[in-house]
């Protein structure tokens, strides 16, 4: 089971296969669930996009009977950061999920294709990480599909997930326009680090452990010190309660 956002009327979810205000990445909202679904299968666990749909749901966190949690990093910044976060992850075998920003693909394609060879998953976080909610129609649309392009060069596929930029919740026509483009759901998030404020590394520790839970989204980002020292003591406190981290298409097909 996962849960999804929908800004105003309660929608049923159109096949879907898997299922915030971030100021350095808007509205009421009411909560549907849809029921469980299969595994993704190996094509899924690389990031491999969906067909296309004619609206993509916005995933918040997945099914809370769930003993996983998602770690999601906005992909941008230090390459040498990202590589320290990695070794910190894949030495207790946690999985996580970058939304990489393009133009940060087009600079470090080997630091990003290293979190995919390590068993990690990356999704689209549009190509310049402007207000993606705030554009034209064909500017954010140019946004998505120019991030797509370059996941789909450098690893064959344009990834499974969507985030909005400068945004915690994608807008309807920017939902439309992932869809359109392949995405299984925009992803959002249940738990706000707030790591771009570089608070420092016990204070993320703090407040991830305090309102984290079973089927979590965690957003965190790439490119500050603080989120890397803060890694072992927060993946330690999850193991403490019986939480493992896995990739976003991990958490939404169990």
């Amino acid at each position: 089971m996962v849960i999804v956002q929908r800004r105003s009327v309660l929608i049923g979810v159109l096949g879907l296969a898997g299922v915030g205000f971030c100021a350095a990445c808007g509205g009421s909202s009411r909560h549907i669930s849809s029921g469980r679904t299969p595994g993704p299968g190996a094509e899924a666990a690389a990031g491999a996009a969906r067909p296309v749909r004619s609206r993509s749901e916005e995933i918040v966190h997945g099914a809370r009977t769930e003993r996983a949690v998602a770690l999601t990093f906005h992909g941008s910044g230090d390459p040498a950061l990202a590589r320290r976060l990695l070794r910190e992850v894949n030495v207790v075998g946690a999985r996580v999920t970058v939304m990489a920003v393009g133009r940060w693909l087009d600079e470090e394609p080997s630091t990003a294709r290293a979190f995919l060879d390590d068993g990690h998953e990356l999704g689209n976080h549009t190509q310049n990480h402007r207000d993606v909610d705030a554009m034209s129609e064909a500017d954010s649309h140019a946004e998505i599909a120019q991030c797509a392009e370059r996941l789909k060069k450098l690893t064959g596929t344009a990834g499974a997930w969507f985030r909005p930029s400068r945004a915690r919740h994608a807008s309807r026509r920017v939902r439309a326009q992932a869809a359109a483009l392949g995405y299984r759901g925009c992803l959002s998030y249940d738990v706000d680090s707030l790591d771009f404020t570089d608070p420092g590394a016990s204070a993320i520790v703090r407040k991830v452990l305090h309102e984290v839970r079973g089927g979590s989204v965690v957003s965190m980002h790439l490119g500050h010190s603080g989120t890397v020292e803060a890694l072992p003591a927060l993946l330690d406190g999850l193991r403490s309660r019986g939480l493992r981290a896995v990739t976003a298409s991990e958490l939404v097909s169990a």
